[in-house]
Order: C-alpha cells, then sequence, then structure tokens
C-alpha cells in the first residue's frame, strides 16, 4: 500500500479507525499495517482513537500529489473533470430531493411516499451508468481512481438491496460519501482547491 494511497485516504475521510480505513483501501488491516505504522512513527500521520493527518503528513501529501500531476496529461483530467460537472449537478439535485420534498425550499422528506422515494433512488442508476466511464477516463491518467469505481458500485449495490443509508450517510462510504470523495480526487488532481471550484458554483 503505498504512501500517497494511505495518506489521501486519511486526509479525505478527516479522522478514521484503522478498520475503516482499511476498509475504504480494500485491504486487510495486517496490508497496510506496516505503512501506517511507519507513517504515525514518522509523523506523518497521529494515532489516538483514530488517524488523523498532521500538517507535516498534509505537507507531504501534497508533494506527493504534486509529482503525481507532473506525469498525467492535465487536457485528459480537465475533460474528465468537464463531464464530471454535469454528472455531479444530477446527482445533487437527486439527493436534494431524497433529503426535501418540493426542492431546496421544500420540507425534510420522510421517506413515508414509496412512490415518490422509488422515483428518486431511479435517477441513480443514471447517474452511475454516466459517472463510471468519467471514472474511468481519468483512470487513464491516475490508475488509482479506479477504486471510486468499485466503491460507488458496492454503495449501490446495498441501496437497490433496500438500504437507503448507504445513499447519504456519512462516517460510511455511502454512494455521497464516495462521490464526495472522488470529486475531491478531480480537484486535487488539476491543482485546484474546493474554494476555487465553489466560486465556479460546484461545490458538492
Amino acid at each position: 500500500m503505498t504512501e500517497l494511497a494511505v495518506l489521501q485516504a486519511v486526509r479525505l475521510k478527516g479522522r478514521v479507525t484503522p478498520a475503516d480505513l482499511a476498509a475504504t483501501l480494500d485491504e486487510d488491516s495486517d496490508g497496510i499495517a506496516t505503512t501506517v505504522e511507519r507513517l504515525t512513527a514518522s509523523g506523518l500521520l497521529v494515532e489516538a482513537t483514530t488517524l488523523r493527518i498532521s500538517p507535516s503528513g498534509r505537507a507531504r501529501l501534497e508533494t506527493l500529489l504534486a509529482e503525481e500531476r507532473s506525469d498525467v496529461d492535465s487536457a485528459a483530467v480537465a475533460v474528465a473533470y468537464h463531464d464530471f460537472r454535469a454528472v455531479n449537478a444530477d446527482f445533487k439535485a437527486l439527493v436534494t430531493d431524497w433529503q426535501l420534498k418540493g426542492g431546496p425550499e421544500g420540507k425534510p422528506n420522510p421517506h413515508d411516499d414509496a412512490e415518490y422515494d422509488a422515483a428518486v433512488l431511479t435517477r441513480l442508476d443514471d447517474v452511475h451508468a454516466r459517472v463510471v466511464p468519467i471514472i474511468e477516463a481519468a483512470a487513464t491518467q491516475l490508475p488509482r481512481l479506479n477504486a471510486y469505481s468499485a466503491k460507488l458500485l458496492v454503495a449501490l449495490g446495498k441501496v437497490k438491496a433496500g438500504d437507503t443509508a448507504w445513499l447519504t450517510r456519512p462516517l460510511i462510504d455511502s454512494y455521497h460519501t464516495v462521490w464526495f470523495e472522488l470529486h475531491e480526487e478531480l480537484i486535487g488532481a488539476l491543482g485546484m482547491t474546493r474554494e476555487e471550484t465553489a466560486r465556479s458554483g460546484d461545490a458538492q
């Protein structure tokens, strides 16, 4: 397991248990223990009840990400991000409709209308079908992004099986959590910040 992958996963999660870190990286605990121990010993990660990235770890991660960007075709990543933005807008609208009835100014959805909820969830299939090729295109430049297709598919499967918490629940790799992290990855791959994208109306 690479230093970049572990540091990035911890940064995106904020705070994460070793077990949850292993799960999100699709590794067993023993598979990442050596890397986590080394990064903790060098001060790049801080371990208490959970793991978090230290200021020096964040600086090291920025260096690693910059090195990674230097080897990619930035134009190809920009095209993938442009395509992602359109799907992102539709996914944001879907999440809003799931959480509220009547749009952004509506009332909280009590989820007592099965027909309404089913109609919203049906739109997730279209979103998923559109985002997977975008991830594949971005992954031709950054192969580690392929993991996001797999994680989204797992979350989608749980939602379709009836566990709708896997659509938006925080602190698990729900569809929304993974989507947010994918968005962060694409922004970073362009050398941009979330603040810069937010100014363009593109926050997630």
